[in-house]
């Protein structure tokens, strides 16, 4: 019965470690699943244009700082799908944004 005793405890301490793995894994996969993105924790425009012929715009989206990042973006959606961070200092850029606000 020693023998019983002493050959099961090497073996508990592995399924201790493999519930305790399991464990983690369940409870990591439940928080990331309400936990925010990380790209929505900083800045998306990393590199900006100076502008863009207005044709070729579809929409633009304009990001206040914010705790997410502590400059103003703008983001312009383009007619083919693709999206482009434009200089929000931009003469170019704000001529863009005023007739967008215009209409």
């Amino acid at each position: 019965m020693a023998r019983a005793a002493l050959s099961a405890a090497p073996s508990n301490p592995r399924l201790l470690r493999v519930a305790l793995l399991l464990l983690l894994l369940v409870a990591s996969g439940q928080r990331a699943a309400g936990a925010p993105v990380a790209t929505e924790l900083r800045c998306q425009c990393l590199q900006t244009l100076q502008g863009i012929h207005p044709k070729n715009i579809q929409s633009v989206n304009v990001k206040a700082p914010g705790p997410h990042c502590a400059e103003t973006e703008v983001i312009a959606t383009l007619k083919n799908g693709q999206k482009a961070c434009l200089n929000p200092a931009s003469p170019m850029v704000q001529k863009i944004i005023e007739k967008i606000l215009n209409k």
